[in-house]
């Protein structure tokens, strides 16, 4: 099993053609990057304790930067990689500008999104779904997904949480982009995230 970690899933295995990846959606970091799903956990009890109670209980989202771009911008507030305390669920917030839908793609885990601001739908596994802001959403497990803002002129906000790291730790692992998000619309011009949240 030397190696196996380091090794890189092929096409088709939860990663599309890298090179193409990398030609058209370098912007999006978490695509292209390696991560940290789960994270060892080691040390003596008392050690793990102190770690533990030691770490924040409130983490400030205005502190974490925007990535992504040009239409939709995301944001990783708690995972096992940004965070010691958590590792079965992950929270990030996404920003669609109007008129725009992220990527269209599938998971084994589901997903909880509580809609902040702004008004849309959804389609999944070809149903569509409308939301609006003070909705809670929720996105069945193996589901084909799109989100949608269908304002032409404001963005919509939304909170996400999900067990994807706990499904991951089970080697619950696929997930398969089937479209990649938008480029930027020439009508709408570029789209900032706002900077209060």
């Amino acid at each position: 099993m030397t190696g196996v970690v380091d090794q890189v899933a092929g096409i088709g295995h939860n990663q599309p053609d890298p090179y193409e990846m990398e030609k058209k959606n370098q912007k999006w970091e978490r695509w292209a990057k390696k991560r940290t799903f789960v994270r060892a956990l080691e040390g003596t009890y008392s050690h793990l304790y102190k770690t533990l109670v030691e770490e924040p209980r409130v983490y400030s989202s205005s502190d974490l930067p925007w990535k992504g771009g040009p239409q939709m911008f995301g944001k990783s507030v708690i995972s096992p990689q940004a965070t010691s305390i958590i590792q079965s669920i992950e929270s990030h917030i996404e920003a669609y500008a109007p008129k725009t839908a992220g990527q269209k793609h599938g998971h084994l885990n589901s997903a909880v999104f509580y809609v902040l601001k702004g008004h849309g739908h959804d389609v999944h596994d070809g149903r569509r779904i409308e939301w609006k802001a003070g909705d809670v959403m929720l996105v069945e497990n193996g589901c084909v997904h799109q989100h949608f803002n269908d304002s032409t002129t404001e963005e919509c906000i939304h909170l996400v949480f999900k067990a994807k790291p706990l499904f991951l730790f089970m080697h619950l692992l696929l997930q398969k982009m089937v479209e990649w998000p938008p480029d930027l619309d020439p009508e709408l011009g570029p789209y900032s995230p706002p900077k209060d949240l």
